[in-house]
Order: C-alpha cells, then sequence, then structure tokens
C-alpha cells in the first residue's frame, strides 16, 4: 500500500475532515514503483510527525492528488464497504425523495464516493446512470456497479464517464453499456405531475437535472396567470412546470436546436396547449437585450444558465455574465413579478451570488425582496465539511 506522507502544517485541512489532498501539501509517497503509478491505488494518508491522517485514492495526474474514502484508521477500503455505503445512500433517498422517478442516488464526497454521480431513472425497468469522474471510483468501477443493481433491483446500468474533469485525472473519456439493456433515445420520467423525455446517451449531465426538482416545483406553484420567460431553458424543464401551474405564456430560449425539439415533444407528452409555449433558438444574451429594446415585460423570469465559471481564475468573467443577465432580468420584470435565479458554478459562492445579483438590482433600480434562496434537492446532500459540493445555488426574488 502507498503511504502519502505531508508536508508540516498541511494536516490542518483533514484535521477538518475535508476530503482532498492537493499534490502541493505533499511532502513525499512511499510504495512499489507500480503503486505509485496505479491510478486509484489506496493509500495511507499521514503527517509529517507519522500521525495517521486517512486512507485516501491516489490519482498520480491529477492536482487532487488523493481524494479520501475514509478518516478512520480502523476501516478498510474494500468491497464490504462500497457495498454498505450504496445501500446507506439508497435508502436515503428512498426514505425523503418524493413525487419522482428520476433521484440521485450517489452525490460524491456526501455519501463516501469523492467522485462518482449516480442517478435512477424510471424505476426497476428504467436505467442507472453513472458518471465515474475520478481514479478512485474508476478502479472499483465493477463492484460499484453490482452493489447498485443488488440494492436497487434495477438490472440495466449505462455509463456517462464524458465530464472534462476525467482528462485533468488522466482518465479517457467513457460511455457505454455497463450492464443490461441498452436505453432507449428518449426514457420518460414523471416529476410532481410532469411527463419528461430524457435521453440518457446524449443529454446533458446524465441526461436530467434533477438537481432543480424543488425549484421546478416552486415554479409551478407560482405560475398560475403569468406570462413567464424561461432562459437557458434546455429541453424545458422550467417551461414544463410552469404550464403545469396554469401559466398564460411561457417563452423559452436555449441555444440548442434539438434540445428545444425535445422540449415541444414534451409539451405533447403532457398534452399541454402548445399555443402556450413559444421556443427560441437563439444566444439568450442577444435575445434579451431585444426583449428589453422590443419593450417586453414578464410576470416571472427563470433564469438558469450554464456553468460561468469551471475554475476560480474564471470568477471576475463569469461575475459579470451573472450580472449582466440579472440586471436585464430585472428590467424586463413587471411589477410584482418573480425572478428565479440561479448559477451552477462551484466556484462561485452563494454570498458572491447574492451580491452579484445585489448589484444587478441597484443598477436597475429596484428594491428586490428575496424570497427564498434555493439549493439543490434533498437527494443532493453536502457535508458540512466539504462546501465545495453545495455547486447550485439560486435566489427568488420580486420587484416590488
Amino acid at each position: 500500500m502507498l503511504t502519502i506522507t505531508l508536508k508540516p502544517g498541511k494536516e490542518k485541512s483533514l484535521l477538518r475532515r475535508h476530503p482532498w489532498i492537493f499534490s502541493s501539501a505533499i511532502d513525499r509517497i512511499e510504495g512499489k514503483p507500480e503503486e505509485k503509478n496505479k491510478a486509484g491505488a489506496t493509500a495511507v494518508v499521514q503527517s509529517a510527525a507519522g500521525q495517521f491522517l486517512a486512507r485516501a485514492a491516489y490519482s498520480p495526474k491529477s492536482q487532487i492528488r488523493a481524494r479520501v474514502w475514509s478518516f478512520s484508521e480502523n476501516e478498510p477500503i474494500d468491497h464490504a464497504l462500497i457495498k454498505r455505503r450504496v445501500r446507506s445512500a439508497i435508502a436515503y433517498r428512498m426514505a425523503d425523495v418524493r413525487d419522482t422517478d428520476a433521484i440521485r442516488l450517489i452525490f460524491g464526497e456526501a455519501d463516501g464516493f469523492p467522485g462518482l454521480v449516480v442517478d435512477w431513472y424510471a424505476g426497476k425497468q428504467g436505467h442507472l446512470v453513472c458518471q465515474f469522474q475520478s481514479a478512485g471510483v474508476e478502479a472499483w468501477k465493477a463492484p460499484i456497479v453490482q452493489a447498485l443493481i443488488a440494492e436497487t433491483g434495477c438490472p440495466n446500468v449505462y455509463e456517462r464517464s464524458d465530464a472534462s474533469v476525467r482528462e485533468r485525472e488522466g482518465l479517457p473519456l467513457v460511455t457505454g453499456t455497463l450492464a443490461g439493456a441498452d436505453p432507449a433515445d428518449e426514457t420518460p420520467i414523471t416529476e410532481n405531475g410532469v411527463r419528461y423525455a430524457v435521453n440518457i446517451k446524449t443529454g446533458h449531465k446524465t441526461g436530467f437535472y434533477i438537481d432543480q426538482r424543488d425549484n421546478r416545483r416552486l415554479v409551478m406553484e407560482h405560475a398560475a396567470g403569468r406570462d413567464v420567460l424561461n432562459c437557458f431553458c434546455y429541453t424545458g424543464g422550467f417551461t414544463l412546470a410552469a404550464l403545469k401551474g396554469g401559466a398564460n405564456s411561457v417563452i423559452s430560449i436555449d441555444s440548442s436546436g434539438e434540445a428545444l425539439a425535445t422540449g415541444q415533444r414534451n409539451v405533447e407528452l403532457n398534452s399541454f396547449d402548445a399555443t402556450k409555449a413559444e421556443w427560441r433558438d437563439a444566444d439568450v444574451f442577444k435575445t434579451l437585450r431585444a426583449l428589453r429594446e422590443q419593450g417586453k415585460s414578464f410576470d416571472l423570469i427563470i433564469l438558469d444558465p450554464p456553468k460561468f465559471a469551471a475554475s476560480p481564475d474564471q470568477v471576475e468573467r463569469a461575475a459579470r455574465a451573472y450580472k449582466d443577465i440579472n440586471l436585464i432580468g430585472f428590467q424586463l420584470l413587471r411589477e410584482g413579478g418573480l425572478l428565479f435565479t440561479y448559477s451552477c458554478s462551484g466556484a462561485i459562492s452563494a454570498d458572491l451570488f447574492q451580491k452579484i445579483v445585489a448589484g444587478a438590482a441597484n443598477d436597475a433600480k429596484v428594491d428586490a425582496r428575496i424570497l427564498r434562496r434555493l439549493s439543490a434537492g434533498a437527494d443532493h446532500p453536502m457535508t458540512t465539511s466539504f462546501p465545495e459540493g453545495e455547486y447550485l445555488k439560486g435566489l427568488m426574488l420580486h420587484k416590488p
């Protein structure tokens, strides 16, 4: 087994139970040459004084050189641990998640699987969709898949390990069936009484933005009789929720014609009035400015952009983009209207995002009220020692 010894003073984050060890914190790595080159090998991490700190998955090519499996010296990293953690994660979701058959079963560090995401679509006859984003879970892929099948009773497992983070781990991008049947081009799911068609093979992330479930319900509850603008709409998650809630009209904007086509099929799938839904294949920034110039206004606006800041060095540029769309959002919002605005950039903290939105409101000369702070659903937990897990943050605001 490898032994990773940290530089003096670099043990502090691990003593706070933060699960990442960066290459800059490491003094030396001891072990057999083949282990030093083996991605996913289990390593004992110790302080400069030789104090045991953790057992971690080693990643020789990543700046995050090791990710903690366990802080317990007496807990081996083995098949039994994999089974226990899968069982625990699923039991929690089954107890807490309601009104959907699209559930995040495993959420990385929060469930003791650093770098692993598993979503479950359409129950036992549907599919488990996995993203192995780090060397450690990649090395334990087979037992993880076996445990997932055993605990869910779902035999179909599809891999979507095609996120760019794999490249930083020195891993190839991979997609394909791991067990059971191949997924169909579209898998129907139901959430809060609304049916959605999910493309597991090529859709964003694992096919659908499960993390916005509670926020879609909130839009549904406030949409009745309102004219709605849904920006960066993808396949129309918020659009469908607004129509279900009785919206008077919904304009949905996205730069992906394929995603918009799926959104239109989703309207048909639910037998909603298609005349209330307008779909625009366009650049959101340009369209927002055009709507402002045309004097358009709306009762409810959703701003759910893609990740603007993938790393800390992109925060300044991202902040300008967030402020830009929120400023115009406030200007397009009618008095008494609601703005639902989000950031999924992990490098943008909740406090910073609120400051950006406050700056936009100030520039728009709007005394906006924060009615709610928004986040991902209960199947996307975060631990107290790993704030990086809280990537999705949002605000529900009222324009008086």
